[in-house]
């Protein structure tokens, strides 16, 4: 066994090998060391023909499915391997093959997954600096193919999709991408694939066999031969780990990157779509706020809608529109929602299907779905906007399918397959007779003895049985002459003889063999009926697809009745014009309705951008994810918080919000701020929206302040950026923008001062703010009154330094030196000057001329530090 055993663990060097002898999945030498650690169980050891007691721990067959996750979720393989024929007719040692590997990506247990998000696993393909990649879920079918043309577009779509596991060639695994960041950041388990999984002709054919087409031009991908490569190695490794004919991954979905807003994860985190930043829980996200979806189908969308927002006005236009007929028929809508409810999780049911793995009790809950299906359909016959009408003439109701099910399974069968129970009564006589025999044998045996006393006359005729020979009829020496010719003797005793009729022995042959004989016929007929069903596998997919779509619509519209959201306008001329609007999960998490709304203008003209100015705590970082949230709702086709909005379609959302360092790869705070301004102005396009909050603050206050000038001046340009921003800033000098620059405005928070404290207000005013209040602030936030009130003597000192007065300066000159200045993404931006160059002589000439004895110590300090800059050119 232990030879054998070892044969087995060199097919499959990197997976810990589950060998299965007896009730128990055993693991031995360093598999076992490994898993005794992970598991945190036993190690013991097992006699195996060497010196020393072979490493060894094992785990019950019967509760595998915790300690698969355990591992998988650690990032190991598992390699199971299965007694492949029955140890009570085998001869000699019981065969066993591996029958699957199970990877992060490739997990098919549905307590062990969230049902509400994909598991994805995802393959990676780098050619010629160009990347093809794939992506599956293999406990749905859903798989795609797609290629990007450099690494920020790839790490876009990995943060899109959040794959378990990643597979790639090597020429990716050696390119210096981020691997690491996404292996320890992410949790994605990272291998390179050998280079055979990547020939050409190999990935080709493996596509054409499992799609039955002749040329790969039928499934798309005749001009597509980076991508071709990704979907070809991802389904050899498939079917290599699977070891099954994966039948229901049925299409391959070829998609375009530029289909859909791109959102990089820096925004995703920074507006909590689907997780919130700090806990990484759904509360607080919004995802949240419009998951009021019943199935797991319906879940799953939803999240990918919210991911993927839509960048195509017709098909944003027809998803509003259905959310608006839904939300008008309250009661069609809450009937619809009530036949979703019962309906099961039918991508992942069929996955099961596919794999053989689906029990007696999957096959009831499909067809509990399925008896849904027909009301559905009824009521979705009377909506009449588009996109209702399609998912109406779409949705197969199964009505055959679900007739096979109710007539073949029991209503509540037991979860094993092989222990019977399973078929219900009247669909099969053989089944019927059998399960007659076991449970009514006594009863016929009884009725046999009885009509045989009365037909032969032998009052004390008996019907016995042993374990030699079986059932027979015993008469005792005195009736031996009333024994009819049709009995046949048996056996002699002294006192008695013992016979057999064949009556008797079809009984006997029918209640002996009545318990194995039902439960091997109820499994054959029931593997019958799971096969028929796995031939619909691709009809049942459309209408879970149908299902879905259904689902989100009823969730978004039943959201926006409940939340008073508005439907919103789209265009495509670049206007962002929202009335009253709200943070949509804000509102939700502040009681008794106290949130207040604001108005946010933005076009391609006189309001490009937005410098927004107020004190901390008062509201500007709500207030700017308030827009991109409700922009990126509008995208998605729902309904958004506000009185009015008309809605341009963006391109890409940017956010740069919040102070964060990465100092586990040598980042500081400022350091990742400017990357991450970096992405935005390289990436950006005019069609972009961008959120920009404190832009500067990580360094000092004259290179920050540059910075942030700079940046307002690159994204207000048309011939550079000309980007739809909002800018909140601490910077009140970048308020003198407005004027200087034609489409940049100031707007700030609202704010009632009592004395030395303060009262935010909340509300966005036209204009600029003049302080920040950011000592009334810490005095709101407890900081000590000494601290306090020394800070307001050094404030009074500071605002001697006329810092205002020079920035005026600056904005002329800025002016006047506009045409000289690069752009940002080709230099610097804390070396970027936006003056002339200073003279030697100018400043030794200003330092002769000092008065220093009227130079209050911090005048010094500033004046100094003028001087300084100028000399260096900075100022």
């Amino acid at each position: 066994m232990m030879q054998k055993y070892m044969e087995t663990k060199k097919e499959y060097p990197d997976c810990i090998l589950f060998y299965r002898l007896g009730d128990f999945y055993e693991m031995f030498f360093d598999d076992a060391i490994t898993a005794s650690k992970e598991l945190e169980i036993t190690l013991t050891g097992k006699s195996c023909g060497l010196e020393e007691r072979a490493p060894m721990c094992g785990v019950p067959y019967h509760a595998v499915d915790g300690y698969l996750n355990r591992l998988v979720s650690r990032g190991h393989k598992v390699a199971i391997c299965e007694q492949v024929e029955d140890p009570a007719t085998a001869k000699g040692l019981v065969k066993r093959e591996v029958v699957r590997v199970v990877t992060p990506g490739t997990i098919l247990s549905t307590q062990n997954l969230d049902e509400s998000k994909n598991n994805y696993i995802m393959c990676i393909v780098y050619i010629e600096d160009r990347y093809g990649l794939s992506v599956a879920d293999v406990t749905t079918g859903e798989y795609l193919v797609s290629e990007v043309e450099n690494s920020e577009k790839l790490f876009d779509e990995i943060y899109k999709f959040s794959p378990a596991e990643i597979i790639c060639n090597e020429a990716f695994y050696m390119s210096g991408a981020s691997l690491n960041d996404l292996k320890d950041r992410l949790g994605i388990a990272i291998s390179a694939l050998d280079a055979a999984y990547f020939d050409d002709a190999l990935c080709a054919r493996t596509l054409k066999e499992h799609f039955h087409v002749s040329s790969l031009e039928a499934i798309g991908l005749d001009d597509y031969n980076c991508g071709m490569i990704g979907a070809g190695a991802l389904l050899e490794y498939l079917y290599e780990t699977q070891k099954t004919s994966l039948n229901h991954i049925s299409r391959l979905t070829r998609y375009a990157v530029g289909k859909y807003m791109i959102l990089d994860n820096s925004t995703r985190r920074n507006l909590e779509l689907c997780e919130t930043l700090r806990e990484k829980q759904k509360r607080g996200s919004l995802l949240w706020v419009l998951d009021k979806t019943k199935t797991a189908m319906g879940a799953r969308l939803l999240r990918k809608y919210i991911e993927q927002p839509l960048i195509d006005r017709t098909m944003i236009e027809e998803r509003l529109e259905a959310v608006k007929e839904l939300k008008n028929n309250a009661i069609s809508r809450e009937e619809l929602r009530e036949y979703l409810s019962p309906i099961y999780d039918l991508e992942r049911l069929v996955g099961r299907i596919s794999y053989q793995s689906a029990n007696p009790r999957d096959l009831t809950a499909l067809k509990n779905s399925m008896d849904m299906l027909p009301p559905i359909k009824y009521l979705l016959e009377d909506m009449k906007s588009p996109l209702l009408a399609r998912l109406c003439e779409e949705l197969d109701t199964l009505e055959e399918l679900c007739k096979l099910v109710g007539d073949a399974i029991c209503d509540e069968p037991p979860l094993a397959m092989k222990e019977g129970g399973i078929i219900r009564e009247g669909f099969n006589s053989d089944v019927d007779t059998l399960r007659n025999a076991k449970t009514e044998g006594k009863d016929w045996l009884t009725q046999l003895e009885a009509d045989e006393r009365e037909k032969t006359g032998i009052k004390n005729l008996r019907v016995r049985y042993n374990k030699v020979f079986g059932y027979y009829l015993e008469v005792t020496n005195s009736y031996k002459e009333l024994v009819p010719d049709y009995y046949t003797r048996k056996q002699t005793l002294a006192n008695a003889e013992r016979y057999i009729t064949p009556e008797l022995k079809e009984l006997e042959d029918t209640i002996l063999g009545a318990e194995d004989k039902l439960y091997a016929l109820e499994y054959e007929l029931y593997c019958q009926v799971r096969d028929s069903i796995a031939k619909e596998i691709v009809r049942i997919q459309k209408t879970a697809a149908v299902v879905a779509q259904i689902d989100v619509l009823t969730s978004l519209a039943l959201v926006a009745e409940r939340n008073n959201y508005v439907c919103p306008k789209i265009n495509e001329r670049g206007t962002i014009d929202i009335k009253d609007g709200r943070h949509p999960v804000v509102e939700k998490m502040i009681p008794n309705d106290m949130f207040i709304c604001n108005d946010t203008c933005l076009d391609d003209r006189k309001n490009r951008v937005s410098i927004i100015t107020g004190p901390n705590m008062a509201g500007k970082s709500t207030y700017m994810r308030q827009t991109a949230l409700i922009v990126l709702m509008a995208q998605i086709g729902s309904f958004v918080p506000a009185s009015s909005a008309n809605i341009s379609i963006v391109d890409r959302i940017f956010t740069r919000v919040g102070a964060s360092d990465d100092l586990a790869s040598g980042q500081s705070t400022f350091m990742v701020e400017m990357t991450e301004v970096a992405n935005i102005l390289r990436n950006a396009t005019r069609k972009s929206l961008l959120i920009l909050d404190e832009i500067g603050r990580g360094t000092s206050t004259f290179d920050g302040l540059s910075i942030a000038w700079a940046v307002v001046e690159h994204v207000s340009n048309t011939k550079l950026l000309g980007a739809k921003t909002l800018f909140a800033t601490h910077y009140h000098e970048l308020t003198e923008l407005e004027g200087k620059i034609d489409n940049v405005n100031n707007y700030c928070i609202a704010v009632k001062e009592k004395g030395d404290d303060i009262v935010f207000l909340r509300k966005i005013v036209k204009g600029g703010a003049d302080k920040s209040y950011g000592i009334q602030v810490a005095k709101l936030a407890g900081v000590p009154e000494s601290v306090t009130n020394r800070a307001k003597e050094i404030v009074e000192e500071l605002s001697h330094a006329d810092i205002t007065s020079r920035i005026k300066d600056i904005a002329v000159a800025g002016q006047e030196t506009k045409q000289k200045t690069k752009r940002l993404d080709e230099v610097d931006l804390a070396q970027m000057s936006l003056f002339d160059t200073v003279k030697d002589d100018d400043v030794l000439k200003e330092l002769k001329e000092l008065d220093i004895s009227n130079l209050t110590p911090i005048d010094a300090m500033n004046t100094l530090y003028q001087l300084q800059n100028k000399l260096k050119n900075r100022w």
